[in-house]
C-alpha cells in the first residue's frame, strides 16, 4: 500500500510544530498536578451535587471532550452509581425537544468554553430546570462557564497545539475527582493522591514511549487505515487514538469495541490494515484478546497497548503503560502511547503534527 499524498510543508514547519505538540504531550504530569491545587473547589461542587441526588446525568460535548465523556459515563456510574449519558445537542437545539429534566444534572465538556451548540445545550438544560456544569479550560468569563451553576476547572494551561493532548487528559482528571468527591467519605482524598502517583508515573513512563513509538512508526508509515479496539473504561481511550491518528497522521482510524469488531469490521482486516489495541488489566481483557486473536488470524499486524499489552498474544509491536494506582486513573496513562505515535507517524509521512490541516481549535456543529 502507497503513503497518501503528503502536502508540501514550509521548511522548518514540522520540526516547530512537532516539538510544541511534543512539549504539551510532556507537560500532561504538571498539568494533573495543577489541577490538584484546585481540589478543594471541585470537592465542594461534588459534595453539592451529592446532595442533590441527580436522577441522570446528561453530558454533552463534541470530539475529543465528547471522548471524555464516554470515560465518564463509566466513572460516574462506578464512582457515585448514577446514570450518565452522552446527551444528543440536536433534539433541543434542532428538534426543540427538552434539553432536561427538573433535578437532573448536563455536564458540558468544552476545551475552549466557547463551543455554540454545546453552551447553547447547557443553557436549554439550566432553562429546564437541570442543574448545570462547566467543565472547561477556560476561565470563568467562557460562554459555557456563565450558562454554569458551577465550573470546575481543567487547569491544563493554554494549549497551543491544534491536536488536544494534556486538555483531555486534565478533564478525565476533572471528571474523575468531581465524581471521586460526590461519592463521599475519603474517595475524594484517595483518588486526589492516586492522582498525585498517577503523574509521577507518566513522567517516568514518557521518555521510553517516546523512543518506543519511532520504529513503529517508520514501520507503518505507508498506513492508510487502522482500528483502535478496547472495552469498558478504555474505549474511550481507543476513541481518543483514533482520533489522534485522524487528524494529526491523516489515517482513516476507526474505534470499536473489541467485542463489536469481530461482527463484520473484522472482514476488511489484512496485512496493510493494522489494529491498535489498548488492554485494560481487568475483567474486560478476554474480549480484547479474543479480538486481537481475530485480527492475527485476518493477518493485521497489532499493536498493543495499555497496561496489559504484555497479554495480548502474538502483537507485532508492543507499547505497554503503567497501571494507575486507581484504576479509574489508567486512562490517563493509557492514552499517551497513541499522543506520541500520532505524532511520530505524521512525521514519518512529512506530516506538521503540529498543526493539522483544515482545522482550528473551537470546533462548531456539524
Amino acid at each position: 500500500m502507497s503513503a497518501l499524498p503528503v502536502e508540501p510543508q514550509p521548511a522548518g514547519a514540522a520540526a516547530s510544530g512537532s516539538e510544541l505538540l511534543l512539549a504539551e504531550i510532556r507537560e500532561q504530569p504538571a498539568a494533573w498536578r495543577r489541577l490538584l491545587a484546585r481540589e478543594p473547589e471541585i470537592a465542594a461542587l461534588g459534595r453539592r451535587l451529592a446532595d442533590a441526588a441527580p436522577p441522570l446525568v446528561r453530558i454533552a460535548a463534541h470530539g475529543t471532550s465528547d471522548h471524555a465523556a464516554a470515560y465518564a459515563t463509566y466513572a460516574l456510574r462506578l464512582l457515585c452509581g448514577w446514570t450518565a449519558m452522552r446527551d444528543s445537542m440536536s433534539l433541543p437545539l434542532s428538534y426543540d425537544a427538552p434539553a432536561a429534566a427538573p433535578g437532573e444534572l448536563a455536564i458540558g465538556l468544552s476545551q475552549s468554553g466557547e463551543t455554540p451548540d454545546v453552551v447553547g445545550w447547557l443553557e436549554a438544560a439550566a432553562a429546564a430546570g437541570a442543574t448545570a456544569v462547566a467543565v472547561t479550560n477556560a476561565d470563568g468569563g467562557a460562554s459555557l462557564a456563565r450558562a454554569a451553576d458551577g465550573v470546575v476547572p481543567l487547569c491544563a494551561g493554554r494549549e497551543r497545539s491544534i491536536a488536544a493532548t494534556k486538555t483531555y487528559t486534565c478533564t478525565l482528571a476533572a471528571l474523575a475527582l468531581l465524581g471521586a468527591h460526590a461519592a463521599g467519605g475519603e474517595r475524594g482524598t484517595a483518588l486526589a493522591a492516586a492522582l498525585r502517583e498517577t503523574a509521577d508515573l507518566a513522567e517516568a513512563a514518557l521518555p521510553a514511549l517516546e523512543a518506543a513509538v519511532v520504529p513503529v512508526a517508520d514501520v507503518l508509515a505507508s498506513t492508510e487505515r487502522l482500528y483502535a479496539i478496547a472495552r469498558g473504561l478504555e474505549l474511550a481511550t481507543a476513541a481518543e487514538a483514533a482520533l489522534k491518528l485522524t487528524e494529526v497522521a491523516y489515517l482513516c482510524a476507526k474505534a470499536l469495541t473489541a467485542t463489536s469488531m469481530a461482527h463484520g469490521p473484522v472482514a476488511a482486516l489484512d496485512r496493510a490494515f493494522p489494529v491498535w489495541a489498548v488492554a485494560g488489566a481487568d475483567r474486560t481483557l478476554p474480549a480484547v484478546q479474543e479480538a486481537v486473536r481475530r485480527a492475527r488470524e485476518a493477518g493485521a499486524p497489532v499493536i498493543a497497548t495499555g497496561p496489559a499489552a504484555a497479554a495480548l498474544d502474538g502483537a507485532a509491536f508492543a507499547l505497554a503503560t503503567p497501571a494507575a494506582p486507581d484504576p479509574l486513573l489508567t486512562p490517563l496513562l493509557s492514552i499517551l502511547p497513541a499522543q506520541l505515535f500520532a505524532r511520530a507517524l505524521a512525521l514519518a509521512k512529512g506530516i506538521d503534527p503540529g498543526a493539522p490541516r483544515h482545522l482550528r481549535k473551537v470546533t462548531l456543529a456539524a
